[in-house]
């Protein structure tokens, strides 16, 4: 996370828009097995053209901001697709995608788009959790033979083990809001009351074991 004002800010349409949705009392079930008290679905953002249009500008500011060498955008299939066609647009960069693993059919593709070898490529994603998938798309492009300086993403829970993957596979991530921002902001417009933090606070410890 970069930039305060632009955290709280973006957590707010998040919650505005409930592309975020806290329910600590009645936890969602994601599809790793854990028991969470959130659900976030950026791509719900894209339904609001004054909220999209800011969370585009602000990812191209950050993209500025920390990798002026960047080249080329590409989006981590299939959430950050749209957010980084947006940027790219915006940056007047080129634009490519990258699907989790390659086509069945055709020309088998797992990268769309034009990737010229050596190409300084930053990856634009939605949401970061482990960063598991992230990875594997970034080194997708490391294996066609781009070079990624970095990805930029709307929003991180902030777990450690994310930290250490991207430590690892040296690339380095800038996050426009983060779960701290979000369940500060969730208390001050009154998605939650102050009595829930406690328990939000536990579960980013350690989400593969919370239970309420």
């Amino acid at each position: 996370m970069d930039n305060q004002t632009t955290a709280h800010q973006v957590a707010s349409f998040l919650l505005e828009t409930e592309a975020v949705k806290l329910r600590p009392e009645q936890p969602f079930k994601w599809s790793s097995g854990w028991n969470s008290p959130i659900y976030c679905d950026n791509r719900v953002t894209l339904s609001f053209p004054h909220i999209r249009s800011y969370i585009k500008q602000q990812l191209a500011e950050m993209i500025k901001q920390n990798f002026p060498e960047a080249e080329a955008i590409a989006g981590v299939a299939t959430a950050g697709i749209a957010q980084g066609a947006l940027v790219a647009d915006l940056l007047e960069m080129p634009f490519l995608y990258v699907r989790p693993q390659p086509k069945s059919h055709g020309m088998a593709n797992q990268i769309e788009g034009k990737l010229i070898p050596g190409q300084k490529v930053v990856m634009v994603e939605d949401l970061i959790s482990t960063g598991g998938s992230s990875l594997k798309a970034a080194e997708a492009v490391r294996s066609a033979g781009g070079n990624v300086v970095g990805m930029a993403a709307i929003f991180t829970y902030g777990f450690a083990v994310a930290q250490k993957n991207f430590e690892e596979a040296g690339i380095a991530l800038h996050c426009l809001s983060d779960y701290q921002a979000l369940t500060e902001a969730a208390m001050q417009n009154g998605y939650i009351p102050e009595s829930a933090l406690p328990t939000l606070a536990k579960w980013r410890q350690s989400p593969e074991t919370w239970k309420v």
